[in-house]
């Protein structure tokens, strides 16, 4: 008598399961260039966007504010909110520099082990951290590893976040990474309109890992440069534009069900 109850719930928490997970698709960089441009960063074709995640951290960001301002360059940096809240002055640092700030959630931990509350108080608390050090509240999302969830993309909606993820990156987290490998990385994916991914901290990568990307980032700006890109920030990109909501506009429609 208890067999068909049983399997109807397994049924359902098998379906709930994987709608939270349906947006994972979009962590594979090929599919989602192709299918969500917006979702990846893409802007007007002349431009690049140069986007740093995971600070700020007082050991390292400051050598990336040093070499951006000597080479005139702004960037956007997307904040973890325990970052934020242990280096207000420097957060106020980055802003007064030009440069324009995103959030990376409060903490660096997967969203497909998090239910809808908990989604929503990170991405919450993070903005409104950042938010009351700067006198700005912050637009731009980005999750930890690019992982997104439905109930990522519901908070984000109703938290007034869009989601941006990249085009390129140097897989500069890795111990065995070098200026070298991180140049050769980013530049072989490296186009028109597209987003590049940098780490401005080690909090979360191999300790000592940002000096391959700060190593890289010289190199990096002149390969832009003989391209014929510009170099800035995401709200230089014409980005975002109703692409960039991709499946989180579809979704915001039942943004309701978030608590």
């Amino acid at each position: 008598m208890t067999a068909a109850p049983t399997l109807r719930t397994a049924a359902l928490a098998a379906f709930l399961a994987a709608a939270h997970a349906t947006p994972v698709v979009s962590t594979f960089g090929p599919l989602r260039n192709r299918v969500l441009p917006g979702l990846s960063g893409r802007g007007h074709p002349d431009h690049v966007a140069l986007t740093f995640d995971d600070g700020p951290d007082p050991g390292s960001t400051p050598h990336f504010l040093r070499l951006l301002a000597e080479r005139e360059v702004h960037a956007t940096f997307f904040m973890l909110g325990t970052q934020a809240h242990r280096s207000p002055g420097l957060v106020r640092e980055i802003v007064a520099a030009g440069h324009e700030i995103g959030i990376h959630g409060w903490l660096h931990r997967p969203l497909l082990l998090r239910g809808p509350r908990a989604t929503y108080d990170d991405f919450a608390r993070a903005r409104d951290t950042v938010a009351a050090i700067t006198g700005r509240r912050p637009t731009l999302f980005r999750p930890p590893y690019g992982v997104m969830s439905t109930a990522a993309h519901l908070a984000a909606r109703r938290l007034g976040l869009t989601p941006v993820l990249w085009t390129c990156w140097g897989e500069d987290w890795t111990a065995r990474a070098t200026p070298e490998s991180v140049h050769r990385t980013v530049a072989r994916d490296l186009d028109g309109g597209g987003t590049i991914l940098l780490h401005d901290s080690d909090c979360t990568s191999a300790p000592g890992a940002w000096h391959s990307a700060l190593g890289a980032l010289p190199r990096i700006l002149d390969t832009c440069a003989e391209r014929g890109f510009e170099v800035g920030r995401l709200c230089d990109h014409g980005w975002p534009s109703r692409a960039a909501h991709g499946m989180g506009t579809l979704l915001g429609r039942r943004s309701s069900t978030v608590p």
